[in-house]
């Protein structure tokens, strides 16, 4: 059995609480989360580091080196605070252990640049995705050629673009140019155009009750998803695959230009209806 390590900025949140149980099942019990940090308790008023760990049962690990030094692979988590992820991954990226970082992975494309930079000079394989990535609804489709996409997801928080994001650039490639915000009080609303002049567009309508869809055009189609698919279980058997054969599954080109893209669509938001670049 391998062990795994979380590193975190506190352990009480909604992916910690669950990898674990995850993993272990869709691994065949091959891989365990065995020890953790977390850098603070949670702000949120949910259980303290120490808390927490006993109640999952796993060693609670005083220093990220501590935890580098006892697994066999690590998962970076913060998944509500990519601003910490620079931080939390330096010692994590210098270990060249496998390494997963979750979404979103950074707050801009600078700070992304950054923390693969860490990772190639040590040689530490690492990745990052949103679980929507392996919707199955989504690996069905042409992956890179699409003409047009446009995406309808739940949410009222920055933290959700990236699962909108993901899919587009996944369909449609990284060669996204610029972006402009046109949402409303009832909608977060973007159009990303990229350097052939192929427009997408996302929305968020300000509610937890949306549906997940994506309607995708090609040059010989067009089709129409609603992505209800158990995203997550699919996106546990990538990471697994993964630590099991230390190859990379999203190109990091692709991870950065999502970074730009969400650095972008911030700046957007504060000038409706104004292109701004990546």
């Amino acid at each position: 059995m391998k062990k795994v390590g979380f590193i975190d900025y506190y352990l009480d949140e909604w992916h910690a609480n669950h990898y674990p149980e995850w993993l272990k099942e869709y691994s065949g019990g091959r891989y365990e989360v065995a020890y953790a940090y977390g850098d603070i308790d949670s702000p949120l008023g949910g259980m303290s580091n120490a808390a927490w760990a006993e109640k999952n049962g796993i060693e609670l690990c005083a220093t990220i080196d501590e935890v580098v030094e006892k697994s066999d692979v690590l998962i970076v988590l913060s998944p509500d605070n990519p601003e910490q992820h620079e931080k939390l991954c330096a010692k994590p990226l210098m270990s060249g252990k496998l390494t997963y970082v979750d979404k979103t992975f950074a707050p801009d494309a600078e700070a992304a640049k950054r923390i693969f930079a860490i990772a190639q000079k040590s040689g530490t394989k690492l990745f990052s995705t949103s679980a929507l990535r392996y919707a199955s609804e989504v690996q069905e489709l042409k992956k890179g050629e699409a003409i047009y996409v446009s995406s309808i997801g739940p949410g009222v928080e920055e933290n959700y673009f990236i699962h909108q994001f993901e899919p587009i650039v996944y369909l449609m490639g990284p060669d996204v140019k610029r972006i402009m915000y046109t949402g409303s009080i009832n909608s977060i609303s973007f159009t990303l155009e990229f350097s052939d002049g192929r427009r997408a567009y996302m929305n968020m309508p300000r509610t937890w009750s949306a549906p997940q869809i994506l309607a995708v055009k090609y040059e010989d189609g067009f089709v129409w998803k609603n992505l209800e698919s158990d995203s997550f279980k699919n996106f546990m058997y990538a990471m697994i695959k993964f630590f099991d054969d230390g190859i990379v599954p999203v190109d990091p080109q692709e991870t950065i230009t999502l970074m730009a893209i969400i650095g972008a669509a911030g700046e957007a938001v504060k000038k409706p209806d104004e292109w701004v670049n990546l």
